[in-house]
């Protein structure tokens, strides 16, 4: 049994995510308990709006330590949409510090003829680290869902784990390194390939464990 921490700050789409984790095999529990978090097999950070009411919320909730000690600790871990967003440094989108895990910083989307910003919908991602265990079993650049005006640029492109292209813009979908892990788009609303990467997530913790 896999247990999964999701953090409640007071935003995100958090049932949806449970949901998705369900159908992976995982037990996820919403909690902004710092014990609860520490304690669990593998934590999940999500997140849907803006930078800096999320940022306040993790920090009225004193879960910024608790984040950060979550990580350090080895124990797999997910970020997804603003959830990526916040473990950089700072956003465009605002004045709040991020929690300044991976250095680097979230940009908006540049205006260009023919398309849309926010990106909303499918887009193919692009893998860069094509062999990381997120991605086993998927087909060459899958589908998967979007909803976002910005994106994280980390300072090291080792980051980088799966890259996506608006208009001409290329920029960053998914980072991992070493335990952390976080994807800009909505695995939970991207049908088949999205619960492929969550049952991945959870496969992971489970190897992890054994």
């Amino acid at each position: 049994m896999v247990n999964v921490a999701v953090i409640d700050y007071d935003t995100g789409n958090l049932h949806s995510a449970c949901k998705g984790l369900e159908k992976a095999g995982a037990v996820p529990r919403i909690t902004n308990d710092a014990e609860a978090i520490l304690a669990a097999d593998a934590v999940v950070l999500p997140g849907v709006g803006a930078f800096d009411p999320a940022m306040r919320h993790i920090r009225e909730r004193n879960l910024e330590e608790t984040i950060k000690q979550a990580v350090a600790s080895g124990k797999p871990f997910l970020g997804i949409c603003v959830g990526l967003q916040l473990l950089f440094e700072g956003s465009a989108e605002g004045i709040e510090k991020g929690l300044g895990i991976i250095p680097g910083m979230v940009h908006r989307f540049k205006s260009e003829p023919g398309i849309t910003v926010p990106q909303i919908g499918w887009n193919q991602l692009e893998f860069n680290q094509p062999n990381h265990q997120l991605w086993q079993d998927l087909p060459p650049e899958p589908y998967v869902y979007f909803v976002n005006s910005f994106y994280a640029t980390p300072q090291e492109s080792q980051f980088n784990s799966a890259m996506v292209t608006h208009g001409s813009q290329t920029v960053t979908a998914a980072i991992a390194h070493d335990n952390l892990m976080a994807v800009q788009f909505h695995p939970e609303k991207s049908s088949e390939n999205g619960l492929k990467i969550l049952s991945n997530f959870v496969n992971l913790v489970q190897n992890q464990k054994s």
